[in-house]
């Protein structure tokens, strides 16, 4: 599904990476590292969203200082750019969905919705697809099958690509690593927000390949 978000490029992107990053350098966030690895003049890999509708099953687990949710919910994936999330709270205490389409995130049903899900760069980032604001002043750097790449300055975005897939994402901003999600070929991914102690899991079960999906699911 390509959208009118799609065309207008990393505008709105390129704010929301200055939001993510306004009033939280310093804290509790763990000091950024060096690149690991040997400079070289790689390109990045693409990682585009596999060619076909896809549902994907999964359990999740949110947890804040003053908060904790868990239950299962489904992704019903779109290429080139879009998928719709419905998160669903345990032991029948409702839900919610949001539709994400290129960098635009909406949220509907449960207000918690959008305080469960990361933001988008992340929620990407999930499903293996990096997809951060351009910024100049990128760096690369390889270790055996490892790529490692940082594009950016205050804020910086960090990427770990083990075997051209996408396993790690980190915001960096103040020499800190403030936000970082990670996920393996098992299907968990884990997301962590350092200053706000906010941190959600996710469990993939089950994913199975559709033929389409019903234009409604995106209104």
């Amino acid at each position: 599904m390509r959208s009118l978000a799609a065309a207008r490029g990393w505008g709105s992107g390129a704010r929301l990476a200055l939001a993510l990053v306004t009033g939280v350098a310093g804290g509790c966030a763990p000091k950024a590292p060096l690149l690991e690895g040997n400079v070289a003049p790689v390109a990045i890999p693409a990682t585009r969203l596999p060619p076909v509708h896809q549902k994907l099953v999964f359990l999740w687990n949110y947890a804040d200082p003053d908060f904790r949710a868990k239950g299962d919910g489904a992704a019903r994936v779109a290429p080139p750019d879009s998928v719709r999330i419905d998160l669903f709270v345990g032991g029948g205490y409702g839900g919610g969905s949001a539709v994400l389409v290129d960098d635009s995130l909406e949220t509907r049903g449960d207000e918690r919705i959008g305080k469960y899900l990361p933001p988008v760069p992340f929620l990407w980032a999930a499903l293996g697809r990096f997809a951060v604001p351009p910024a100049p002043d990128t760096t690369a750097r390889v270790d055996g099958d490892t790529l490692r790449v940082e594009i950016g300055r205050e804020p910086a975005w960090r990427a770990t690509f083990a075997d051209r897939q996408l396993r790690r994402i980190e915001l960096i901003a103040g020499g800190r690593i403030q936000q970082w999600v990670t996920r393996d070929d098992g299907g968990k991914v884990h997301y962590q927000h350092e200053r706000a102690h906010r941190m959600l899991d996710l469990t993939v079960t089950r994913v199975d390949t559709v033929s389409a999906f019903d234009a409604a699911i995106w209104r």
